[in-house]
């Protein structure tokens, strides 16, 4: 596939999945509207804060949202400790502050702390490509990122999450809570979603976890495998050489990772519809 191909082939894919992959895998837990307003109440309580850190923030090109994380971690509260020891705005423990030349005593410094921030978040997501993660990683540590990867088998968050721990969990909620708040969830789930169609295409080191040249996606208990074999022209006992114990994970959990070889995966994505469409046919029969 021609690299122009498979850019029209993303884009058209990623119109067509964009609603439903917003709804399958993340969105905001609590869009109530005293949690909107506890939000924006704290940020609008530390206006110079934010405007500091925002202007930090794109004069690196990274986007304004990332101020909610040091509202999550901290309320903007320059001067807080952490029951763990984590210091000042960002929640800087003195592992993470050293790792890029901030000092103990300055943690509690915005306009330092800041600085460090902006470089680590821009690290963190070379490596991970999608916001979602990074804030995952910032809570609780490239480690317990590749550990919970490793055992999930998937680069996805949503996928890998499960094996994180609970305080991360609730911290990427929290963060997504805020952005919702801010009116840029929208842009956040984008970003992710769009990550996860590029590990797909693009078949990066984490769409490669059953092999060099699988790919992954994500399908229900509504589809029909032998119909999937029979759409892409190849043996089911292939497509269940490539997943073993999909029809299990099907039944038990009315979901299942589908793993393919990266040159059916788009032809699989853009017959989705009709496979699915043809899988419930057969089964009312």
């Amino acid at each position: 596939m021609t690299p122009n191909f498979r850019n029209i082939v993303l884009t058209l894919v990623l119109l067509s999945c964009s609603s439903f992959m917003n709804a399958q895998f993340l969105a905001a837990s609590d869009t109530s509207e005293s949690s909107v307003k506890k939000y924006q109440r704290i940020i609008n309580a530390n206006k110079e804060i934010v405007d500091f850190i925002e202007y930090s923030l794109a004069e690196k090109g990274l986007p304004r949202h990332l101020r909610n994380l040091a509202l999550i971690e901290s309320h903007f509260n320059r001067n807080i400790t952490s029951g763990a020891g984590a210091v000042g705005v960002w929640q800087f423990m003195t592992s993470h502050a050293n790792q890029y030349g901030l000092s103990q005593q300055n943690r509690n410094d915005l306009y330092k702390s800041t600085k460090t921030a902006v470089v680590s978040l821009t690290n963190l997501y070379k490596k991970y490509n999608n916001w979602v993660t990074v804030v995952a990683a910032y809570n609780c540590g490239e480690g317990n990122i590749a550990k919970a990867m490793a055992a999930a088998g998937s680069s996805q968050y949503h996928v890998f999450s499960k094996f994180l721990p609970l305080e991360t969990i609730n911290h990427v909620k929290k963060y997504l809570n805020a952005c919702y708040a801010t009116g840029e969830l929208p842009t956040v789930l984008s970003n992710y979603n769009s990550s996860r169609m590029n590990t797909v295409f693009l078949a990066g080191s984490g769409s490669k976890t059953h092999g060099s040249n699988l790919s992954e996606t994500e399908i229900n208990a509504g589809f029909n495998l032998n119909i999937i074999a029979d759409e892409l022209d190849v043996e089911v006992e292939k497509l269940m050489s490539w997943n073993p114990g999909i029809n299990e994970e099907l039944q038990s959990k009315g979901e299942s990772t589908l793993y393919l070889p990266t040159d059916l995966m788009p032809d699989f994505l853009l017959r989705k519809n009709k496979i699915l469409s043809r899988s419930v046919k057969e089964g009312i029969k």
